[in-house]
């Protein structure tokens, strides 16, 4: 289909899948980039939403146990009102649409009343709580059928319409959704009907992310044990012989960040190469972006710089995001042409920043052995006789002072270029964050750079950083942003060796 809107638009009813946004279809993923509006549950994880287009709609109608934020007929003629609008809508719904998710009945809805639609199908919960918490549904030695059973009916009806008794004798895995609060009432029809009390059991709570819990017993005991360990919704149960292949398979919680909490401070932008790494080794990723980079108050300086980039001996980058914004304006300012870098040779102050460069198919001359501004000196000095030597410097508007202050020193001609700044950033769920970091909910605070802290002690405010700094681990990415740290009192417990995300990563999984 074109991105062109239709008279009567479509909606893709989507599939989110069971938690993990890794497990979203390439399909599900494209409905969302080209949509101009999202209708999305309580069970989609949000960051999905970040596929959206900045311009189209987003419209929550979560429904919890209890709470409602739209019914279900309401929900339905949400969908149609917008497909008629001449919308391109995706209904984001957890786990798949046609599994317990009341997706036919959406379905039935557009079709009723004329509106074009696709389904999408998701992993629905049964299939992800089984896989990350090591029991396969079906087993050659153990299981040859699987069942889905709902466990929390349409209260219209006078009577169940479950089989019980064919599901207490038979064989083969069941699995329970929505029956965590009638654990006790499921489990004794099962018992009732022929199922052994000594049948394995487990129960899953938010299966597939990292908060993910599971608690094992038997038929008998799993309600009891269940309600001890404090499981809430989200869960799943599963009862079967497949369960106690768990203690070999369990692979997900025995990542080295499982059921950890950290907050990540870089701006959204930056975030995501620390976020997935986190992420990759079993951590829940918080982001509480502290900054945003804009463009410097005045580019004149800037552009003329890019265009005459052969009065320059040396260029010195000092960041990744430096070089992505500098160089972007050398070729828009020279016609895409990769020349006019001329014979200016590149530092680079460390491999992330190395990485930029060599993305632009430029070759980087000199990297320091310590990623710090002192070091580039220090290393520039050991190959070019310093004093006379034409040297540019793109980087933040505000920054430290050492490097060109050096190279002055040295008799460089040293012209320093603003090429972005930053500027304070609060995302829409800093008190929820504060609040758990006082609880002592939140295991680690990554900082990148100083800026990232002295916004993010703007942003929660100096007493507030000084009483949760003692509760909760806090991270640098080195000794600069250290020091920063300590000025606000807070002595970081983690320090990275090598001043990179990866060095700052490593950090993290090394401190237990």
């Amino acid at each position: 289909m074109t991105r062109q809107k239709q008279q009567h638009g479509v909606v893709h009813i989507v599939g989110a899948g069971p938690g993990d946004p890794g497990l979203i279809t390439v399909r599900g993923l494209e409905c969302l980039r080209a949509c101009d509006a999202v209708v999305y549950d309580h069970l989609a994880q949000p960051s999905l939403l970040d596929a959206v287009p900045a311009s189209a709609e987003r419209i929550y109608v979560g429904k919890q146990a209890g709470r409602h934020t739209l019914r279900q007929p309401e929900i339905n003629r949400l969908l149609v009102r917008l497909a008629r609008a001449g919308k391109r809508v995706v209904r984001l719904k957890g786990g798949d649409p046609f599994i317990f998710g009341r997706g036919g009945e959406e379905a039935e809805a557009l079709a009723a009343a004329g509106v074009a639609y696709e389904v999408v199908p998701g992993v629905t919960a049964a299939l992800g709580a089984s896989a990350y918490a090591g029991m396969p549904l079906t087993h050659r030695d153990f299981a040859s059928s699987v069942t889905f059973v709902t466990g929390h009916e349409d209260p219209t009806q006078n009577e169940s319409d479950i089989p019980w008794e064919m599901l207490g004798r038979g064989g083969g895995t069941l699995v329970f959704y929505m029956g965590v609060g009638r654990l006790d009432a499921l489990c004794g029809q099962l018992l009732l009907h022929g199922r052994a009390g000594t049948t394995p059991a487990a129960v899953v709570e938010w299966a597939t992310l990292p908060r993910q819990r599971t608690v094992t017993g038997t038929l008998a005991t799993i309600a009891q044990r269940a309600k001890k360990a404090g499981i809430h919704p989200p869960a799943l149960l599963i009862v079967g012989a497949i369960v106690p292949l768990r203690k070999k398979l369990a692979w997900f919680e025995k990542r080295p960040l499982f059921g950890r909490r950290i907050v990540v401070t870089r701006s959204r932008t930056q975030a995501s190469e620390l976020r997935e790494r986190l992420e990759r080794l079993g951590a829940e990723v918080i982001e509480f972006p502290t900054i945003r980079l804009v463009p410097p108050r005045s580019e004149r300086r800037l552009r003329d710089a890019a265009r005459h980039l052969n009065r320059y001996d040396w260029l010195i980058f000092t960041s990744a995001n430096a070089v992505e914004r500098f160089c972007a304006i050398v070729l828009e300012e020279n016609g895409g042409d990769i020349r006019a870098f001329g014979r200016a040779r590149i530092a680079a102050i460390g491999p992330a920043t190395r990485q930029a460069v060599e993305r632009f198919r430029l070759a980087v001359a000199l990297q320091p052995a310590r990623y710090v501004a002192e070091e580039v000196v220090a290393a520039l000095a050991k190959t070019e006789i310093l004093d006379g030597l034409r040297v540019l410097i793109p980087r933040a508007e505000v920054a430290r002072e050492v490097l060109p202050e050096r190279l002055r020193k040295a008799g460089a001609r040293v012209d320093v270029i603003p090429v972005y700044r930053t500027v304070p950033d609060k995302p829409v769920n800093a008190r929820e964050i504060v609040k758990e970091l006082l609880a002592g909910k939140i295991d680690t605070i990554t900082f990148t750079s100083s800026s990232t802290v002295e916004n993010f002690v703007r942003a929660v405010g100096r007493k507030n950083f000084a009483r949760f700094a003692g509760k909760t681990k806090i991270a640098s990415i080195g000794p600069v942003t250290s020091k920063t740290l300590r000025d606000y009192g807070a002595c970081p417990a983690i320090e990275a060796r090598d001043y990179t995300i990866e060095g700052l990563v490593r950090a993290i999984k090394a401190q237990r």
